[in-house]
């Protein structure tokens, strides 16, 4: 029988979420079935590069070096150019895009083909968050709903990656509840759920993992760090704070946590290659994040067997808990703490509480492990990717 030929496209894989699951996706399907092509663009100098795992994995991407994050209109035609002689060529069955500038040129490719050939294309865009909120002007954020809104008229199928994402997708109107499928993540867990408990001791270390930019607000997280330093300052405890990732904001936040006198408590550990080693030594992982789709750090943190804090966004709330409740200020759930967004006292609140309970934390811990074990497995993944896809071809 023929192979199922799946052109998957990125626009690049920095550190991340969509990267690994592009990658995995990649390499995991079944070679009987299926035969894949990945399409990705280049990182920028300030973001870390996850090229080492498809390298890893054997995976030869076709790189267009015009396919990156930021909008360039000139870049943009060049890259819209060479994804469509990448559709030509390879004559796919499915186009799966991932990333929102990946998805549109990607899409728009791929219904310029099936104008102009006899074979039909079906197309596939997975949305691991979005840029519809907390990144752009309110302008800028109408116009892009509704480009998303006219490339779901010519998408097959929308996947999410969390419930959360879903309802912001159908709120903004982007498409209906028919074509939009929730896929959880999949990782490669194992190196995370043999990590050992903490114990009790004389050291409280917390720490936040991503980008050094904007939309995962950082400052606040620093904010909150004072906070809670001036709240307990007779603990027999040490406390310091990590700071695991890098970016453009780097200089600025150094300077900040200089600002409010905490930077001795404060270490910039840059992007670590063993994250399982950075865990390990972490008690409480933290996100201070304005918009997020289901983030990496949290699941990793689940895994890992450590205490969680995030801010109410994205999916977070169903990683966090498995009952529906509105975050007034912050609130204790099943595997962390869930915070209102951007409200600095009550992220403070929720901190001093994990802080101060080790029990409430070991609890957290054990309850988040058993959650993400299986349903953020990479076969899992791949097993209902593979269903769609057949389902898609009918």
């Amino acid at each position: 029988m023929e192979k199922i030929r799946i052109l998957r496209i990125i626009a690049r894989l920095n550190i991340g979420g969509p990267a690994i699951n592009a990658i995995l996706l990649t390499d995991g399907l079944g070679k009987d079935r299926f035969n894949s092509r990945l399409i990705v663009g280049r990182i920028d100098k300030d973001e870390g590069d996850m090229s080492y795992l498809a390298q890893e994995k054997n995976i030869q991407p076709v790189v267009i070096p015009q396919l990156g994050r930021n909008i360039n209109l000139f870049s943009d035609i060049a890259a819209f150019y060479k994804i469509y002689k990448q559709i030509n060529e390879y004559r796919p069955d499915i186009v799966h895009t991932h990333t929102a500038k990946a998805g549109t040129l990607g899409r728009l490719s791929a219904a310029l083909f099936n104008l102009t050939h006899r074979k039909k294309i079906k197309t596939v865009h997975t949305f691991h968050g979005h840029v519809l909120s907390g990144y752009f002007s309110r302008v800028s954020t109408i116009f892009f709903i509704w480009v998303e809104r006219i490339l779901a008229r010519f998408t097959d199928l929308i996947i999410v990656v969390s419930e959360g994402v879903k309802q912001d997708i159908l709120s903004l109107g982007i498409s209906d509840q028919a074509k939009i499928k929730v896929v959880h993540l999949g990782f490669e867990l194992d190196k995370f759920l043999v990590i050992k408990p903490r114990e009790a001791n004389q050291e409280l270390n917390i720490g936040i993992v991503g980008r050094l930019v904007p939309i995962k607000n950082h400052e606040m997280f620093f904010d909150a760090a004072r906070l809670f330093l001036n709240s307990i300052p007779n603990t027999p405890c040490s406390i310091q704070f990590f700071i695991i990732g890098d970016g453009e904001l780097r200089p600025q936040l150094e300077s900040y946590a200089k600002k409010l006198g905490i930077a001795d408590k404060v270490e910039f550990s840059g992007w670590q290659s063993d994250l399982a080693a950075v865990y390990e030594n972490l008690d409480i992982i933290a996100l201070t994040s304005l918009n997020e789709g289901t983030p990496v750090s949290i699941i990793e943190a689940l895994a890992s067997a450590r205490a969680v804090i995030a801010s109410d966004v994205g999916g977070v709330k169903d990683l966090l808990s498995t009952y529906d409740l509105r975050v007034t200020s912050y609130e204790i759930c099943e595997r962390g703490v869930l915070v209102k967004s951007q409200d600095t006292e009550s992220f403070t609140q929720g901190l001093i509480a994990l802080a101060k309970d080790i029990k409430l934390r070991k609890k957290m811990a054990e309850d988040g492990r058993e959650f993400v074990r299986e349903r953020f497995d990479k076969k899992r993944l791949i097993k209902d990717m593979e269903m769609l896809y057949n389902i898609l071809l009918n």
